[in-house]
């Protein structure tokens, strides 16, 4: 696991050349906002619970490459460059945050965590938990294919939003964003992603009895750390084929994150059918 003073040294490069390649060239540029961004600024800093002081990183970082490309205009940048520094200020907040949550806990553990809780279907989880993908700006054509609900997209564009926060107040705004967020689930004794006034296996063994392909089957992925504070990773299977992995402090609390990610995902897949 790359220590605190490395991680601190990539994000010092990283974000000294976003500064120059964004900060310089955002200014004045406010009467030039489309009505677009505008709205979709003032959206997704209520979704994010942030007031951007300069709100042309947060377009940036909502603009995916395909909409870049397909605009043709000079001096338009994409999310990608705040999605490099975000991904580099996620893996500093979150290590921070078990290193810290999980004092005897061994390197090898907390990196097996930190890799839970930071891959791609996780970060997407969030941006459809905030409804993102309404506001990323793509394509005509990368919409039309699914694109808002890409786990990739989604993904790459919560990455940038940290990116987008932390050139705009630094360091603490993001660990506000990231513990209401992606670290709640382990600030809380409970899941606060997860509605618990549902039965999300049950929604799962209904649909997929409805369906005619048998019962939904769960199996445990990882359990990290001692007895008395393990973290489960369950992943959950439809006829034979893995479809979504769940974490939790007990295997229960892990089947019903598995079990809702993959009611989610077959909702996602029923609008892209429908699109």
């Amino acid at each position: 696991m790359p220590n605190r003073h490395s991680i601190l040294q990539k994000l010092r490069r990283a974000a000294s050349a976003l500064v120059s390649g964004l900060k310089g060239g955002a200014s004045g540029k406010a009467a030039n906002r489309t009505a677009l961004e505008r709205e979709n600024v003032r959206q997704v800093q209520k979704y994010i619970d942030y007031r951007f002081k300069n709100p042309d990183y947060l377009i940036t970082a909502l603009k995916h490459r395909s909409y870049v490309y397909s605009r043709e205009q000079s001096g338009v940048h994409s999310n990608e460059r705040l999605e490099f520094l975000g991904d580099a200020v996620l893996d500093l907040v979150v290590g921070e945050f078990i290193y810290q949550k999980y004092p005897g806990r061994r390197e090898g553990q907390l990196t097996q965590l930190r890799s839970t809780l930071v891959n791609r279907k996780a970060l997407a989880r969030q941006a459809r938990a905030m409804k993102l993908g309404r506001y990323v700006l793509l394509s005509t054509s990368e919409a039309r294919s699914g694109g808002r609900f890409r786990h990739s997209i989604l993904s790459d564009a919560y990455e940038s939003i940290i990116g987008a926060i932390y050139l705009d107040g630094g360091l603490q705004p993001v660990r506000r964003f990231l513990h209401r967020t992606l670290l709640q689930e382990l600030s809380e004794e409970r899941p606060s992603h997860i509605d618990h006034t549902r039965n999300y296996k049950s929604a799962l063994l209904e649909y997929t009895q409805g369906e005619g392909i048998g019962q939904p089957e769960y199996r445990v992925d990882s359990a990290v750390g001692p007895d008395h504070e393990k973290i489960f990773t369950i992943e959950v299977f439809v006829a034979g084929n893995p479809v979504s992995k769940g974490t939790g402090t007990s295997k229960k609390n892990a089947e019903q994150d598995a079990a809702r990610q993959a009611v989610e995902q077959l909702q996602s897949d029923r609008d892209i059918d429908r699109s």
